[in-house]
C-alpha cells in the first residue's frame, strides 16, 4: 500500500461505530481504507492517535484523517483534548468533530433559519432572540453558541430550570458572554413564557415528540417569526409544521423550515467536512467550520 493513500480513522464511543458517516465518507472517497474503532474511552485515545502518527512517517501522516463521533458528546469532546495534545509535528493529523451529527446538523438549522429570516426581512439578528426548544442536548448547545455568535440572545429550555441554567451557564463561560440564559419548558406555560420574546424558535427534540403545540405558539409566540424542527418522526416537534417545509408560512406570519430541508445541508456540510479535513495535511474540522460551510451552502 502506498503511503500516501488516504486513511480515515473512525474513533467512535458506542458500541458500534455509526455506519452514516462512515458512508458519507465512502461515496466522497470510495479509494481511501477505511479503520474504525468501537467503545472507545478516553483513556485510549492517546495509544491510538499516536500509533495512527508514527507507521506512515510525516508524508503518510498528511494523509491520514480521523473522525470523532459517538452518541456521548461530552466523551467524545474529552478524547478530542487528548488527541490535541498527544500530536506534534509534522505528524499532526486532520480531524473532524462531529459526534451525534450535532456540530453538523446545527450548523444547517441555524444557517437555514437565518438565511430565511434574512429573505423574509427581517434584518441580522444582532439583538434578536432565539429559543431554542429541548435546547440542553448536543444540537441545541451548538445551536445556541452560532446564535450567540450571531450576536442575539438565546433561551434554551429544559424540562428542568436546574439542567437549562448549567449548560447555559458553561455556553457563556466558553464564550465570554451573557447572551445565553436556561428556561425552565415543562408545561405549556412555561413554553411560552420560553418564547414569548423570540424571533427564532429552533426545536432539537428527540424523535417523535412535540415540543411546540399550535394553540401556545399563537397564544404567546407574537414576536416569532421563524421555527426550525430537526424532527421528522412524526408526531413532529412543532405543531402545524411538516418536515418538508422549506420556509412555508404555516401560520400566519410565521415561517418553519422542516428537518427534511435541514437534513440534505446537514449531509452536505459533512461532506465538505470530510473534504476539508482531506485536503489539508493537519487541523481541527469542528462547529466553526460546518457553520461557515453551511452559510455558504444553505
Amino acid at each position: 500500500m502506498s503511503s500516501r493513500k488516504d486513511v480515515i480513522i473512525f474513533l467512535d464511543t458506542d458500541k458500534y461505530a455509526s455506519p452514516f458517516d462512515m458512508l458519507v465518507a465512502i461515496d466522497l472517497y470510495p479509494d481511501a481504507q477505511i479503520i474504525n474503532y468501537s467503545n472507545v474511552e478516553v483513556s485510549d485515545a492517546k495509544r491510538l492517535i499516536q500509533d495512527a502518527m508514527f507507521p506512515r512517517g510525516p508524508e503518510g501522516a498528511k494523509h491520514t484523517k480521523v473522525f470523532i463521533g459517538g452518541q456521548d458528546v461530552d466523551k467524545a469532546l474529552e478524547i478530542l483534548k487528548v488527541i490535541k495534545k498527544s500530536m506534534f509535528p509534522p505528524f499532526e493529523l486532520s480531524v473532524i468533530v462531529d459526534p451525534r451529527g450535532s456540530n453538523t446538523t446545527a450548523s444547517a438549522a441555524v444557517a437555514k433559519t437565518m438565511k430565511l429570516f434574512e429573505e423574509k426581512g427581517f434584518g441580522d439578528f444582532k439583538g434578536k432572540t432565539a429559543a431554542i426548544l429541548a435546547g440542553t442536548g448536543p444540537v441545541g448547545v451548538v445551536a445556541a453558541r452560532l446564535y450567540a455568535s450571531e450576536g442575539g440572545n438565546v433561551v434554551l429550555t429544559s424540562r428542568k430550570i436546574d439542567r437549562a441554567t448549567a449548560v447555559a451557564d458553561k455556553i457563556n463561560e466558553e464564550l465570554g458572554t451573557k447572551q445565553v440564559r436556561g428556561a425552565q419548558a415543562g408545561n405549556a406555560e412555561e413554553i411560552g413564557e420560553a418564547i414569548k420574546d423570540a424571533d427564532i424558535v429552533l426545536a432539537c427534540g428527540a424523535a417523535g415528540i412535540e415540543l411546540l403545540p399550535l394553540s401556545v405558539l399563537e397564544n404567546y409566540g407574537q414576536k416569532v417569526k421563524v421555527l426550525g424542527d430537526i424532527n421528522a418522526v412524526p408526531p413532529l416537534g412543532i405543531e402545524g409544521m411538516k418536515a418538508i417545509h422549506k420556509g412555508k408560512e404555516f401560520t400566519p406570519g410565521k415561517f418553519g423550515i422542516g428537518a427534511l430541508a435541514i437534513g440534505p445541508l446537514k449531509i452536505q456540510v459533512e461532506g465538505e467536512m470530510f473534504k476539508q479535513a482531506v485536503e489539508n495535511p493537519s487541523g481541527i474540522v469542528d462547529y466553526k467550520d460546518a457553520y461557515a460551510l453551511a452559510k455558504k451552502l444553505a
